[in-house]
Order: structure tokens, then sequence, then C-alpha cells
């Protein structure tokens, strides 16, 4: 069949609006196309970055060029599908490389990129990288070769590069991206560093990897950076890969991460609207399975049978006699129409989606694959995936008996540690068939490898009951569990997170009950690292699909903040982090999930109402939001202003007054962040500081509140302003603001009418919100709320240390001799415990197991006897600064 350049071209410009922004934006290189010049063509995409010294620039240039002209030249079946994919994946060397280099010239100018290495896997490795992929490298790193500042540690220089090439592949710009990287496929992931020292990688894969990892490096290779010694290093693990005795609990594990991936596929199962060409039965992961799991079994001993690219592995196996000619025929044809469909549906947008679209858009899609329309297409589809799903359903046969009645699994189950006779009775039960991810002996087996130390940790809970609960929820809600079982067993420190979360703290165990998705943020990430910045959490929070909805962009804020401060109750009850910084990264979480909800309510609203020009929306934080040191239980305290005048008219087509323009946006952007969705809910927005409390507009513009907070406002108010701050608006606006409330803090002020107002004030909050427990580190007298008053007293009194953080507030005082240090140290022990009883003692009763020694922990004191004077200690403190200020004597009873 001749090449067809003028039919190809036709139906881009028609039906893939990414290739006809290509063509557009390179008209030479359309040119070339159109007169059938292909490789002159390929040879100038090559070029498009050439001269460019900015490294991401020159790639996006590059990708948006060599992937037009790859297309074209597929769609005009003139570059066949190893072509494309081997063009394809050398580009991802080449940027890998080259973002590399731009990394460490950056830090140390002309410095080799010698030590830094780059390992491909997946299809990357194979060489078999498809249209809009992303790419799975392992950074890994030699301490001693490493280009670097001499300041420098190799470990810190190795994740500065890392990260650098990250934003250099993957950041969206004005020309696009180059590559999205997923770095979770190196070792340990969960608590590892983006790049790993090259002695840990070996010995992680010597003696503690597991199946999946096996797996995934029958396709890896050295692509980048230091290339020689990365394949070393592959070199070093060959055994770890290809072991000469056959594994058949790692071929297992393999068959149920299919199973897996099958059970949670919502979509259809055969050729149809929502159909996921990669995933879905008989696709593109199964072919891939297929060929890696005989791969496993067999190429430990045979050498040939170590092929990386999947058409290779298939007639490697059978020219070897392991598999069929002919399953390797159909098989090797049904995988190269797959992943030309997979092509066709990534040209569209640059997408990277596997999903058959409904209606005009499949009928799109199949029209720029040449079929007539999508009714034609899911025919052909259906012809490839049908020999694929039965082949590998026969692989799988052997995992789909019942379980036999006198099954070992249905043994009465023995532990350590003893639970009373009723909960016995229900933990019997679990392996009735009652629960889907306890059904098949897979899954039995896996379980019976974690049920004693499971039991063994519900057993120690303060309440068994509660806990044995909160797991059965979380059994009823995965679609699978064999893959956790595994890797639970795999990792016992996974193991025991886990176990704490569900025992120890009751917040994050119904958290995974209600959303067991939230276990990811144990094993994909690393879980016991601290978040990055707001403007990094905010940048995963805006990091979607083109053509999200707005209810998409609101469920992408929930998932990044519910994961993140799951993750940060896990490194609280674990330790690993001093509640100081927990409290701060709470709190950069929940700026970064307003910024981030605001911008999105803004655009959704402005596209009817338009916007006012000269004005904006400002969201003024106050409270522990303001002071940046929230808690787990923490609603957010806000006020919404807005810029200039009431006068003002909005210019969309449904134009808005200022005032109600703004009132409207700001119950959006509550509503944005406290509605549930179906992601759940974030935060309760408490706006009750705002000029007339309840009563007033949800809005008021900066100027009205301004006027409000000089003539009108309540001594109760100034106080709550000491702690504002400006989360959201421009430069300009926050200026503003800062300016405008410091003149209304520093006015001068009766000392004692100050003192009488803030002594009523407390005397009222103690009568009505008294102390819920002997561990209420906030209520209690000579708690937090005590401390607050003595420094709001001493600020407004003196106009000095304004600032919203309460900790510098305190050293700033203990400088002008105000206050005395030890009150700082009372203040950090006192948030510390504050932030811990929010997951570990939410009722502030003593606790009776082992989260008291956790609390007394994160308060830096050697037992919960330690702790409990420290508390007293530290209250007395306050007490005395009280009296010192305040001029009367604080009753410390509890």
């Amino acid at each position: 069949m001749a090449d067809d350049w003028s039919g190809a071209l036709a139906r881009a410009r028609a039906h893939a609006p990414y290739l006809a922004r290509g063509l557009e934006l390179r008209p030479d290189l359309a040119e070339l196309l159109e007169q059938g010049r292909g490789d002159d063509a390929m040879a100038l995409a090559k070029a498009a970055g050439e001269g460019i010294a900015d490294a991401g620039l020159a790639l996006r240039r590059e990708k948006r060029a060599l992937a037009t002209a790859l297309a074209i030249g597929d769609l005009a079946d003139a570059f066949d599908l190893d072509k494309v994919m081997r063009e394809l994946s050398l580009f991802a060397d080449r940027a890998m490389h080259r973002a590399l280099e731009a990394a460490i010239d950056r830090r140390v100018e002309g410095a080799p990129v010698d030590g830094m290495i780059a390992l491909a896997l997946g299809k990357h490795g194979s060489g078999e990288l498809n249209y809009s992929s992303d790419i799975d490298p392992i950074l890994i790193y030699d301490p001693e070769r490493l280009a670097r500042r001499e300041r420098d540690e190799p470990g810190e220089a190795a994740q500065r590069y890392a990260r650098e090439m990250v934003r250099l592949l993957a950041d969206v710009t004005s020309e696009g991206y180059v590559f999205r990287v997923d770095l979770r496929l190196r070792p340990a992931s969960e608590v590892s560093p983006l790049a790993i020292p090259i002695e840990a990688a070996i010995t992680h894969y010597e003696s503690s990897a597991i199946a999946w990892e096996r797996a995934a490096f029958i396709r890896a290779r050295s692509c980048a950076g230091d290339i020689a010694a990365g394949e070393r290093f592959l070199d070093h693990i060959r055994p770890f890969v290809w072991r000469r005795s056959l594994d058949f609990g790692a071929i297992d594990a393999i068959r149920q991460l299919t199973r897996r991936i099958r059970e949670q596929q919502r979509g259809p199962t055969a050729p149809a609207p929502g159909y996921n060409v990669k995933l879905g039965r008989g696709g593109i992961r199964e072919i891939e399975f297929f060929a890696q799991t005989h791969q496993l079994i067999h190429g430990g001993r045979n050498r040939e049978l170590r092929c990386k690219r999947t058409r290779d592995a298939l007639d490697a196996l059978a020219a070897a006699g392991h598999i069929a000619a002919e399953d390797a025929a159909i098989l090797g044809a049904s995988y190269d129409g797959l992943r030309r469909i997979e092509h066709r549906l990534q040209m569209v947008a640059d997408r990277q989606t596997h999903s058959l679209p409904e209606g005009e858009a499949l009928d799109n899609a199949a029209r720029l694959d040449g079929f007539a329309d999508g009714s034609e297409w899911l025919d052909h589809i259906a012809l490839l995936t049908a020999p694929v799903a039965a082949r590998y359903d026969a692989l799988l046969a052997e995992d789909e008996r019942s379980v036999p009645a006198d099954s070992p699994h249905l043994a009465p189950v023995t532990a350590a540690k003893e639970l009373d006779p009723e909960l016995a009775e229900r933990v019997k039960a679990w392996t009735d068939g009652r629960y889907p991810p306890l059904r098949s002996p897979a899954a039995l087996s896996a379980f019976e490898a974690i049920r004693a130390p499971l039991l063994d940790s519900l057993a120690a809970a303060d309440e068994p009951d509660r806990a044995v609960a909160r797991w059965e929820t979380l059994l009823s809600r995965l679609s699978s569990a064999v893959n956790l079982f595994r890797l639970l067993e795999a990792r016992p420190g996974l193991f025991q997170l886990l176990a704490d979360c569900l025992t120890l703290a009751p917040p994050l165990a119904d958290a995974i009950a209600l959303r067991p998705e939230l276990v990811d943020a144990l094993i994909d990430r690393s879980a016991l690292d601290l978040p990055g910045s707001r403007e990094e959490l905010a940048e995963a929070m805006m990091r979607g699909e083109r053509g999200d909805t707005y209810e998409d962009r609101l469920d992408r804020i929930r998932i990044v903040t519910g994961e993140t401060r799951f993750a940060l109750g896990v490194q609280l009850i674990e330790t690993a982090h001093d509640p100081l910084d927990i409290a701060q990264a709470l709190s950069r979480t929940a700026e970064a999930a307003l910024d981030i909800a605001q911008q999105a309510a803004s655009e959704e609203f402005a596209a009817r109402h338009g916007r006012i020009e000269g004005s904006e929306l400002v969201v003024l934080g106050l409270g522990r939001l303001g002071g940046g040191m929230l808690t787990h239980a923490s609603d957010l305290d806000v006020v919404y202003l807005f810029t200039g005048s009431h006068e003002g008219e909005s210019d969309g087509e449904r134009p808005l007054g200022a005032t109600l323009y703004f009132n409207r946006l700001a119950q959006r952007v509550s509503a944005a962040l406290s509605v549930p969705t179906a992601e759940g809910a974030l935060y309760e927005v408490d706006t009750r500081l705002r000029p007339q409390g309840a009563q007033g507009p949800l809005a008021v513009s900066l100027d009205s509140f301004l006027r409000y907070q000089a003539e009108d406002a309540w001594t109760w108010e100034h106080m709550a302003l000491t702690r504002s701050r400006a989360l959201t608006g421009s430069e300009e606006a926050r200026t503003q603001i800062e300016e405008g409330l410091r003149e209304v803090l520093c006015r001068r002020r009766n000392p004692d009418t100050l003192k009488k107002d803030l002594l009523k004030m407390r005397s009222e909050m103690a009568a009505h919100k008294p102390p819920r427990g002997p561990l209420d580190a906030k209520l209690l007298r000579g708690g937090l709320v005590d401390l607050e008053f003595v420094v709001h007293f001493l600020q407004l009194r003196d106009g000095i240390a304004l600032t919203p953080r309460l900790d510098d507030a305190i050293a700033q005082l203990a400088v002008r001799d105000l206050l005395p240090p030890s009150v700082g140290d009372a203040h950090d022990l006192m948030t510390r415990l504050l932030v811990g009883t929010r997951l570990l003692a939410p009722d502030l009763a003593i606790p009776a197991g082992p989260q008291g020694a956790i609390l007394a922990r994160i308060c830096r004191c050697e037992d919960f006897a330690a702790l409990r004077q420290a508390f007293d200690d530290a209250r007395a403190e306050v007490a005395q600064a009280w009296t010192a200020h305040m001029g009367e004597r604080l009753e410390m009873d509890e």
C-alpha cells in the first residue's frame, strides 16, 4: 500500500488539534511532509532545539516538532510502529541526558555527568514509548564521582539534580512540557530520596526487593547520564532479575497484579466507550504480562529469553518452545494493533489517555485512524482484544478455583495476644467469603502471612473493638487486597505504619476506612518526608489533564490535600518530625488548597460574570491559619476582602456590581473548600470573624474593613487581627492590607481599658468554653489561650511584636524583657501537645495505651509522667506571666 501523506495530513488537521497546531507552528515541517519527504522532516524536527541555550525550551520545541513529524509519518503508513516507538524512546534518552547536564551545569558549570545515572524502565526501557507516555526512570548516583560544589554533600547534590531534571522535563509552560516524570519505581519509594546511592540500590535489589520489581527490570537499561556506570549497575543486579531457580511466588504476584488491575477497572470489559486499551481485559498490559511471566520463569536459565521488547520476547519464547508459535503470532499482532490504537487516542490532544471516548469523540478518533466511524473502529479493536483475553484467562486459570471446605486458611486464629471472645468470633468470619478481597486462595494465602501480626496489633489497641471495626470497613471497601497483603508482608515497616494508623490514631483510622486509597500514600510516596513549599503543593494540586472540569479541579485539590494531611498524620504518630514542623506543613497545605480553590472558583465565576478591572478578592487568614500553625482538627478562620471601590461592575455576559460579585465569589471559594465532592470534603471554613460576624456581608471592601476596624471594632477583633495574614491576592493588595492593619494595631490605647476588656473576655470564655479534659493544652488555665491573651495584650498595648506567628511574637517580647524566654519553651511544649492530641487523644483524656508514650516522645519528654509534669510547669510559666501583666492570679485547678 502506497504511503498516503496527503490523507494523513488531512486527517491530522481535521481530527487532531495537537497535530494541527504542530503543523501550524512549523510550516517548513508541514511543507516537507506534504512532499512526502519523511526522513527530511524527521531531521528538521530533531534540529528544532538547536541553538537554543535554554534546555527546557529547546527540548519542548524538539518534542512538538518530533511528535508532529512522527505522527504524520505513522498516519501515512510511511513509518512503521517500531520506528515510531524507537524514535520516541531515543528522544526521551536525549531529553533526560540534556536535562541532567543542564541541572548539573547550573550548579557546577562545565562539570560532566559522571556519577549521575538514569535507568529507563517500562516502555521507555524497551524502546517502545508511546506518544504521550510518562517516563519512569530510576535515578542512582555514585557519591565518589558525582560532580558537586565543595560544600555540597553528595546526597544533597543528587537530590537537587533530580528535582531540577524533573522540573526541566515536566513543568508545563507556554511551550508545553517534555515528559511527565514518575520516580515511584525507585527502591522503597515510600521512604527513599529521589536519587539513590548506588550501593544502597544494590543492597535493596539483593536483599529486600519484591516480585513486581523483578518484572520491572526485565526492560531496564541505562539511558542517560553516566550510561556506562548504569550498565555496570545493571550487570551487578542481573542475578536479582534472572534467577536460575523457578520462583512461582513471584509469578503468582505478577498474576495477582493483573487480577487486581482487572478488578479495579470500572469500565466495560470488551471494547466500547470507556474501555481501556492498556489495562482492560485483553489489553496491552495483559500481553506484556503474558510475556514477562514466562520470561521470569525461564529467563534465568536461557539468556535468549531476556528480551526487552515485547514482540521480541514473544518470538523468543515461541522459538524456545515455551509458548505456541500461534500464540506468539496472534499476541504479537494484537500488541502492534493495540499500540497503534493507543497512539491514535493520544495524538488527538497529546493527552495520556488509554480509554475509548464516547459519541463524536469516538468517531473523531476512528476517522483519524482511517475508519469510517466509531462503530467500525470498535469492531476492529474487538478482533484485537478477544484472543488476548482468552490466552491470558488460561494463564490465570489455576487461580480461579474456589476455596475447598478443608482449606487451612479457615483454621482457628491464634495470635500472641488474644482478642476477647466476641471479637475473636468476628475475626473467624473474615475468611467466610463475605469480604471480596478475602475470597480467592491467593488472597487467603497472602492474608495468612500477616494474620498474626495484624491480630497482635488489633489486640493491643486502646479500643480493640473499634480497631477491628475499622479494619473490617477497610476490607469492605477494597476491591482487591492481595498486592497490599503481600507488600505488607514484605515490608514490615510499612505494615507497622498501617497498623499504627488503625490502632493508635482514631482520625487516621477513620480516614483509611472511608478512603482506602489513602494507603497509597504509605506505599507510593515518601511517606515520612515533610511536604515541600506552598508553591510545590499548589503545583501538585493544579496538575491535571487538559479539559478537566471545575469538579475535576476540586477533586484534585482534595486528593493532594487529603494524601498530604494523612501522610503528616503518619509522620506525627511515628515521631518522624517535630510537631511544630508538622503544624507548619499542615498550614502550608491549607494555604495551597485555598490558593488553588480561589483560582479555580474565580475562573469558573468569571466565565459567566467576567471580572472587575482594578479589583480582586483577597483572603485574610486568622487564628492558627494566620499564624501558620494548624492541627489536623483546625478549621480555617478567614475574612474575605476585595480591593477597589463599591461602584465597580464586572464585564461578563451577566454583569454584577462589586459588592454582590465578590460576595458570591467568596461563597464559591468557601464551597470549593468545604462542600464534599466524590473525593470527600476538605475543611470547615469559619467566617465569623468578619465585621458584624454572621450578620454582616461575607466579603467587604478593604476600605470598609479598615474603616470598621478603626472606628467600630471591639477589642477582641483587634486581638484577632494580631494573628492575621493575607493568604491570597497580588503583592500590591497584600502590602496595602498589611499597612492598613498595622496602622490599626499600632494606634494608642488606654492600657487599663485594654486590660479590663481582655479580662472580661477571658472570663466569659472560661464560663462558656471549659476545658474538655486534662490534656486540653488550649483551654486549661495557664494554657495556650491564656498565653495568647498575654501576648495580644502586650502587642496592642505597645504596638510591638506584630507578627502573626505566636512563637515569633513571644521571642520578640522576650528580647524586650517583657516575657521570660521560658514562656517560649512553654508555648512550644503546649503546641506540640495540642498537635499530638488532635490525633492520638482527640477526647483529651489520659490515654490508656501506647499513645501516652508517643505523646511524651513528640513533646520531648522521657515518659508520660514527665510530660504531665512538663505540662504543669509550662502552665505555671504562663500563670506567672498572666499575674505579672494582667494583675490577677490564675486558678489552676483542672
